[in-house]
Parts: structure tokens; sequence; C-alpha cells
């Protein structure tokens, strides 16, 4: 048969419309516009790389793949390495919810853990409620899975329990997304009334808990508060995301997700046509890290780091900001939210920061509601304490220059 005429070939399909309408994270893109070396930069939340125990981690992929090379660059198992869940349950049973290794899958990063969630509980159309803001990666996670995104108001201790209710029981939604332990963007945290304030809603109003807990182990100060799935009513409802990124190293890419039977094995399935399985290599180098290193001794180090640098930016911040702007002090975690003074655009500002070689998101593309533009998200984690205070003095050279402008 003849080629046809190029004037009478069809036009390539469009892209799915939730492809086409999920747009790209403003946080990678921001990452790229300051990725210079001199840019100091509050953008990005993304661990302090001096503080990687690269020695142990080595020391543990040296010894898999010396002991157990075959088994270690084999394929696995789609629920994960048994010692690596084993060690797992163990965590989170000493952290006060009891966990066996089978209540656990081991995900590509908890990134993925979501994904799953989303693919095995969500048709198109169907509600998810989020904070407002919201963990920016998890809307563009409902976008691309075809739901329908409802935002719950927040104060400065974090999801408002009322608000929650009655927007539960007019939306009708499948799953509520929270990250209740120094929540991204705010760095805020849900007290344990609050926590159970929720658990009850869930059951009541029968919606499933999506619990992230990437930053629970990065406590400064203060008592920690249970996670939410240990709350009655919350037990056979909730799917805990957990991940090894902030407290071993994100280049692991190694999350958990641990979830009722059903939704386990649903996960599962999704896991297995998504990528068979998380890296065996990788998973089998935590779980020897975890058996022959301190992890918690390690953590101790890198709290004592972090509370050191989120003083410094905390502190630094009523010579940085215009007069007007608030922000809160996180007892732990990554991320401190601050506002500007009305009349201020921080997403417009943006590009003229930049110029002066510092750098911030700006917090209005995390609401899934109305934004706030004057907001902004500051990460404390990737600098030492004298590139903050250096970062500070040029973020207020910026902002006089600017003002109010945009």
């Amino acid at each position: 048969m003849p080629d046809a005429p190029l004037d009478r070939i069809a036009p390539v399909p469009e892209l799915a419309a939730r492809a086409a309408r999920t747009g790209s994270s403003p946080v990678r893109d921001i990452l790229a516009l300051t990725a210079r070396p001199e840019v100091i930069s509050f953008a990005g939340g993304l661990p302090a790389p001096e503080l990687f125990d690269a020695e142990g981690i080595a020391t543990a992929f040296q010894q898999v793949l010396t002991e157990a090379p075959r088994r270690a660059l084999q394929y696995s198992t789609s629920e994960g390495d048994p010692d690596l869940r084993a060690a797992v349950a163990a965590r989170s049973t000493a952290r006060g919810l009891p966990t066996d290794p089978d209540d656990l899958l081991v995900t590509t990063g908890s990134q993925q853990g979501l994904t799953l969630l989303a693919t095995a509980l969500l048709e198109p159309g169907d509600v998810v409620l989020v904070e407002d803001p919201c963990y920016l990666a998890a809307l563009q996670i409902f976008s691309l899975a075809g739901a329908r995104v409802v935002p719950v108001p927040t104060d400065d201790e974090g999801i408002d329990p009322s608000a929650l209710d009655e927007i539960a029981a007019r939306e009708k939604p499948r799953l509520l997304y929270i990250v209740p332990t120094f929540q991204n963007p705010t760095g805020r945290t849900l007290s344990a009334e609050r926590r159970a304030a929720v658990a009850e809603v869930a059951a009541r109003r029968g919606l499933w808990i999506a619990e992230d807990d990437p930053y629970g182990e990065l406590r400064f100060e203060g008592e920690p508060q249970p996670w939410i799935a240990s709350f009655p009513g919350a037990e056979d409802r909730t799917a805990l995301l957990g991940s090894f990124s902030k407290v071993m190293a994100p280049g692991l890419r190694l999350g958990t997700l641990r979830a009722p039977e059903a939704l386990r094995r649903a996960c599962v399935i999704a896991k297995q046509a998504a990528d068979l399985h998380t890296s065996t290599v990788d998973q089998a180098a935590a779980a020897r890290y975890l058996a022959i290193a301190d992890l918690d001794a390690h953590l101790a180090r890198v709290r004592g780091a972090y509370r050191e640098r989120r003083d410094a930016l905390v502190d630094g911040l009523a010579g940085a900001l215009p007069e007007g702007s608030r922000w809160n002090r996180p007892a732990g975690g990554m991320f401190v939210w601050a506002t500007l003074p009305a009349g201020y655009d921080a997403t417009a500002l943006l590009p003229k920061v930049v110029r002066h070689d510092v750098a911030y998101v700006p917090g209005a593309p995390f609401f899934a509601g109305r934004p706030d533009p004057a907001a902004m998200r500051l990460s404390f984690v990737t600098h030492s304490p004298e590139e903050i205070a250096e970062g500070l003095v040029r973020l207020r050279k910026a902002l006089e220059e600017a003002g109010g402008e945009g």
C-alpha cells in the first residue's frame, strides 16, 4: 500500500486531559532557577548533604554486595525486603504504633506510596480533602488521578476539625490527605486533641486517611505526638506513609506504606504494575545500615544541627522581612511559614530577589483554595547558620529595593 500523502496524515493524539491540566512543580522549577552555587536558597526542602552518614551507608552497601551479591542484585518481591520491613516495624512499634512487618509495603520513596494510594482508592471525580495550604506534590498526584481536590481551612495549629466535619458532610470525600507533624509547607504540628478529632470525623463520615509523616523524627523540642493512625476510629482507615529521605538519604528513594490488609494488597498490585519492586540493593543496604549503625545517634546529630539552623533563620527574620510580617517557630522539621504585609506579592517579587543571589518558595502554589499572595516557605536545613545570616542580609536588601511591588 503506498504511503499516504503528507497532507492526509492524521494529527498525533492529544495528551490525556489529566496530564495536560497538571503543571510542573513550582518548587522544582525554582530549584532549577537557583542552582547556581552562589545562591543561598531557602527554597528547597533538601536535607543537609554534609550530615549524611555517607561512610556508614557505604559500609552497608559494601557488606551486602560482598556477602550476598546475587540476592542484592536480583529481582525481589513487590512487598519489599523482609529485613527492612522488620526493622521499620520495630521502630514504629517503639514509637507507639504496634506494627508487624507484614503490615508494611516498601515503596520507591513515600511519594510513590501516595501515588499507589491514589491508584487504589480514587476514581476520576472522587473528592479528596487536603489541608490548605498543602504539600505540592500531593496536589499533582491527585490531579493526575482525576480527583476533585477540596481544601480544608487551617489556622496556626493546623487543620480545623470543625471545618473538616462540615466539608466532609457536604462533599462526601473518599480520602483526607494530611501531614500532621511539621507540615510541608507550614511547619505546623497538629495537637493530640485535633488528631483525635480528625480520627473521629473520618470514622463518622466514612473516609480514608492518608497520614504522611516524613518529618516526625526531626523534632527539636517538645513531646512527640501520636500518629493519627493510633487513635480510635482511625485504625481501620488510615494509611501511614513513612520515608527514609529525611532520616537517612533522599537519594536512596526509600519509603514505607503501612495500611490495613485489603488496601495494602491493592497497593501491592498497583506497585507491581508500576515498577515490580523497589531497588533490591538499596533496600538491602538500608536494612543492613539499620542493623549495624546507630540511626538514633545519627538523628540526634542531625536534629542538633537543624535546631541551630532553625534558630538562625527564625531569629533573623525580624531584621530581614518588612515590618508587619508574620512567621512561626516550628518545633522540628524543615520549614518556616512566613507572610509578608498586605500589598506584597511573593511570587512577583521572587525574580527580583533571585537577582540578589537568594531565594525562597512563594506560598501561593501550595493552596488548593484561594491563595495568599503574601505567603512564602523558607527552608532552614540546607545551609549553615553563617550562610543563613548572609542569606537574610541579601533578602532584606532585595525586599527593600523591591518594596511591595508586584
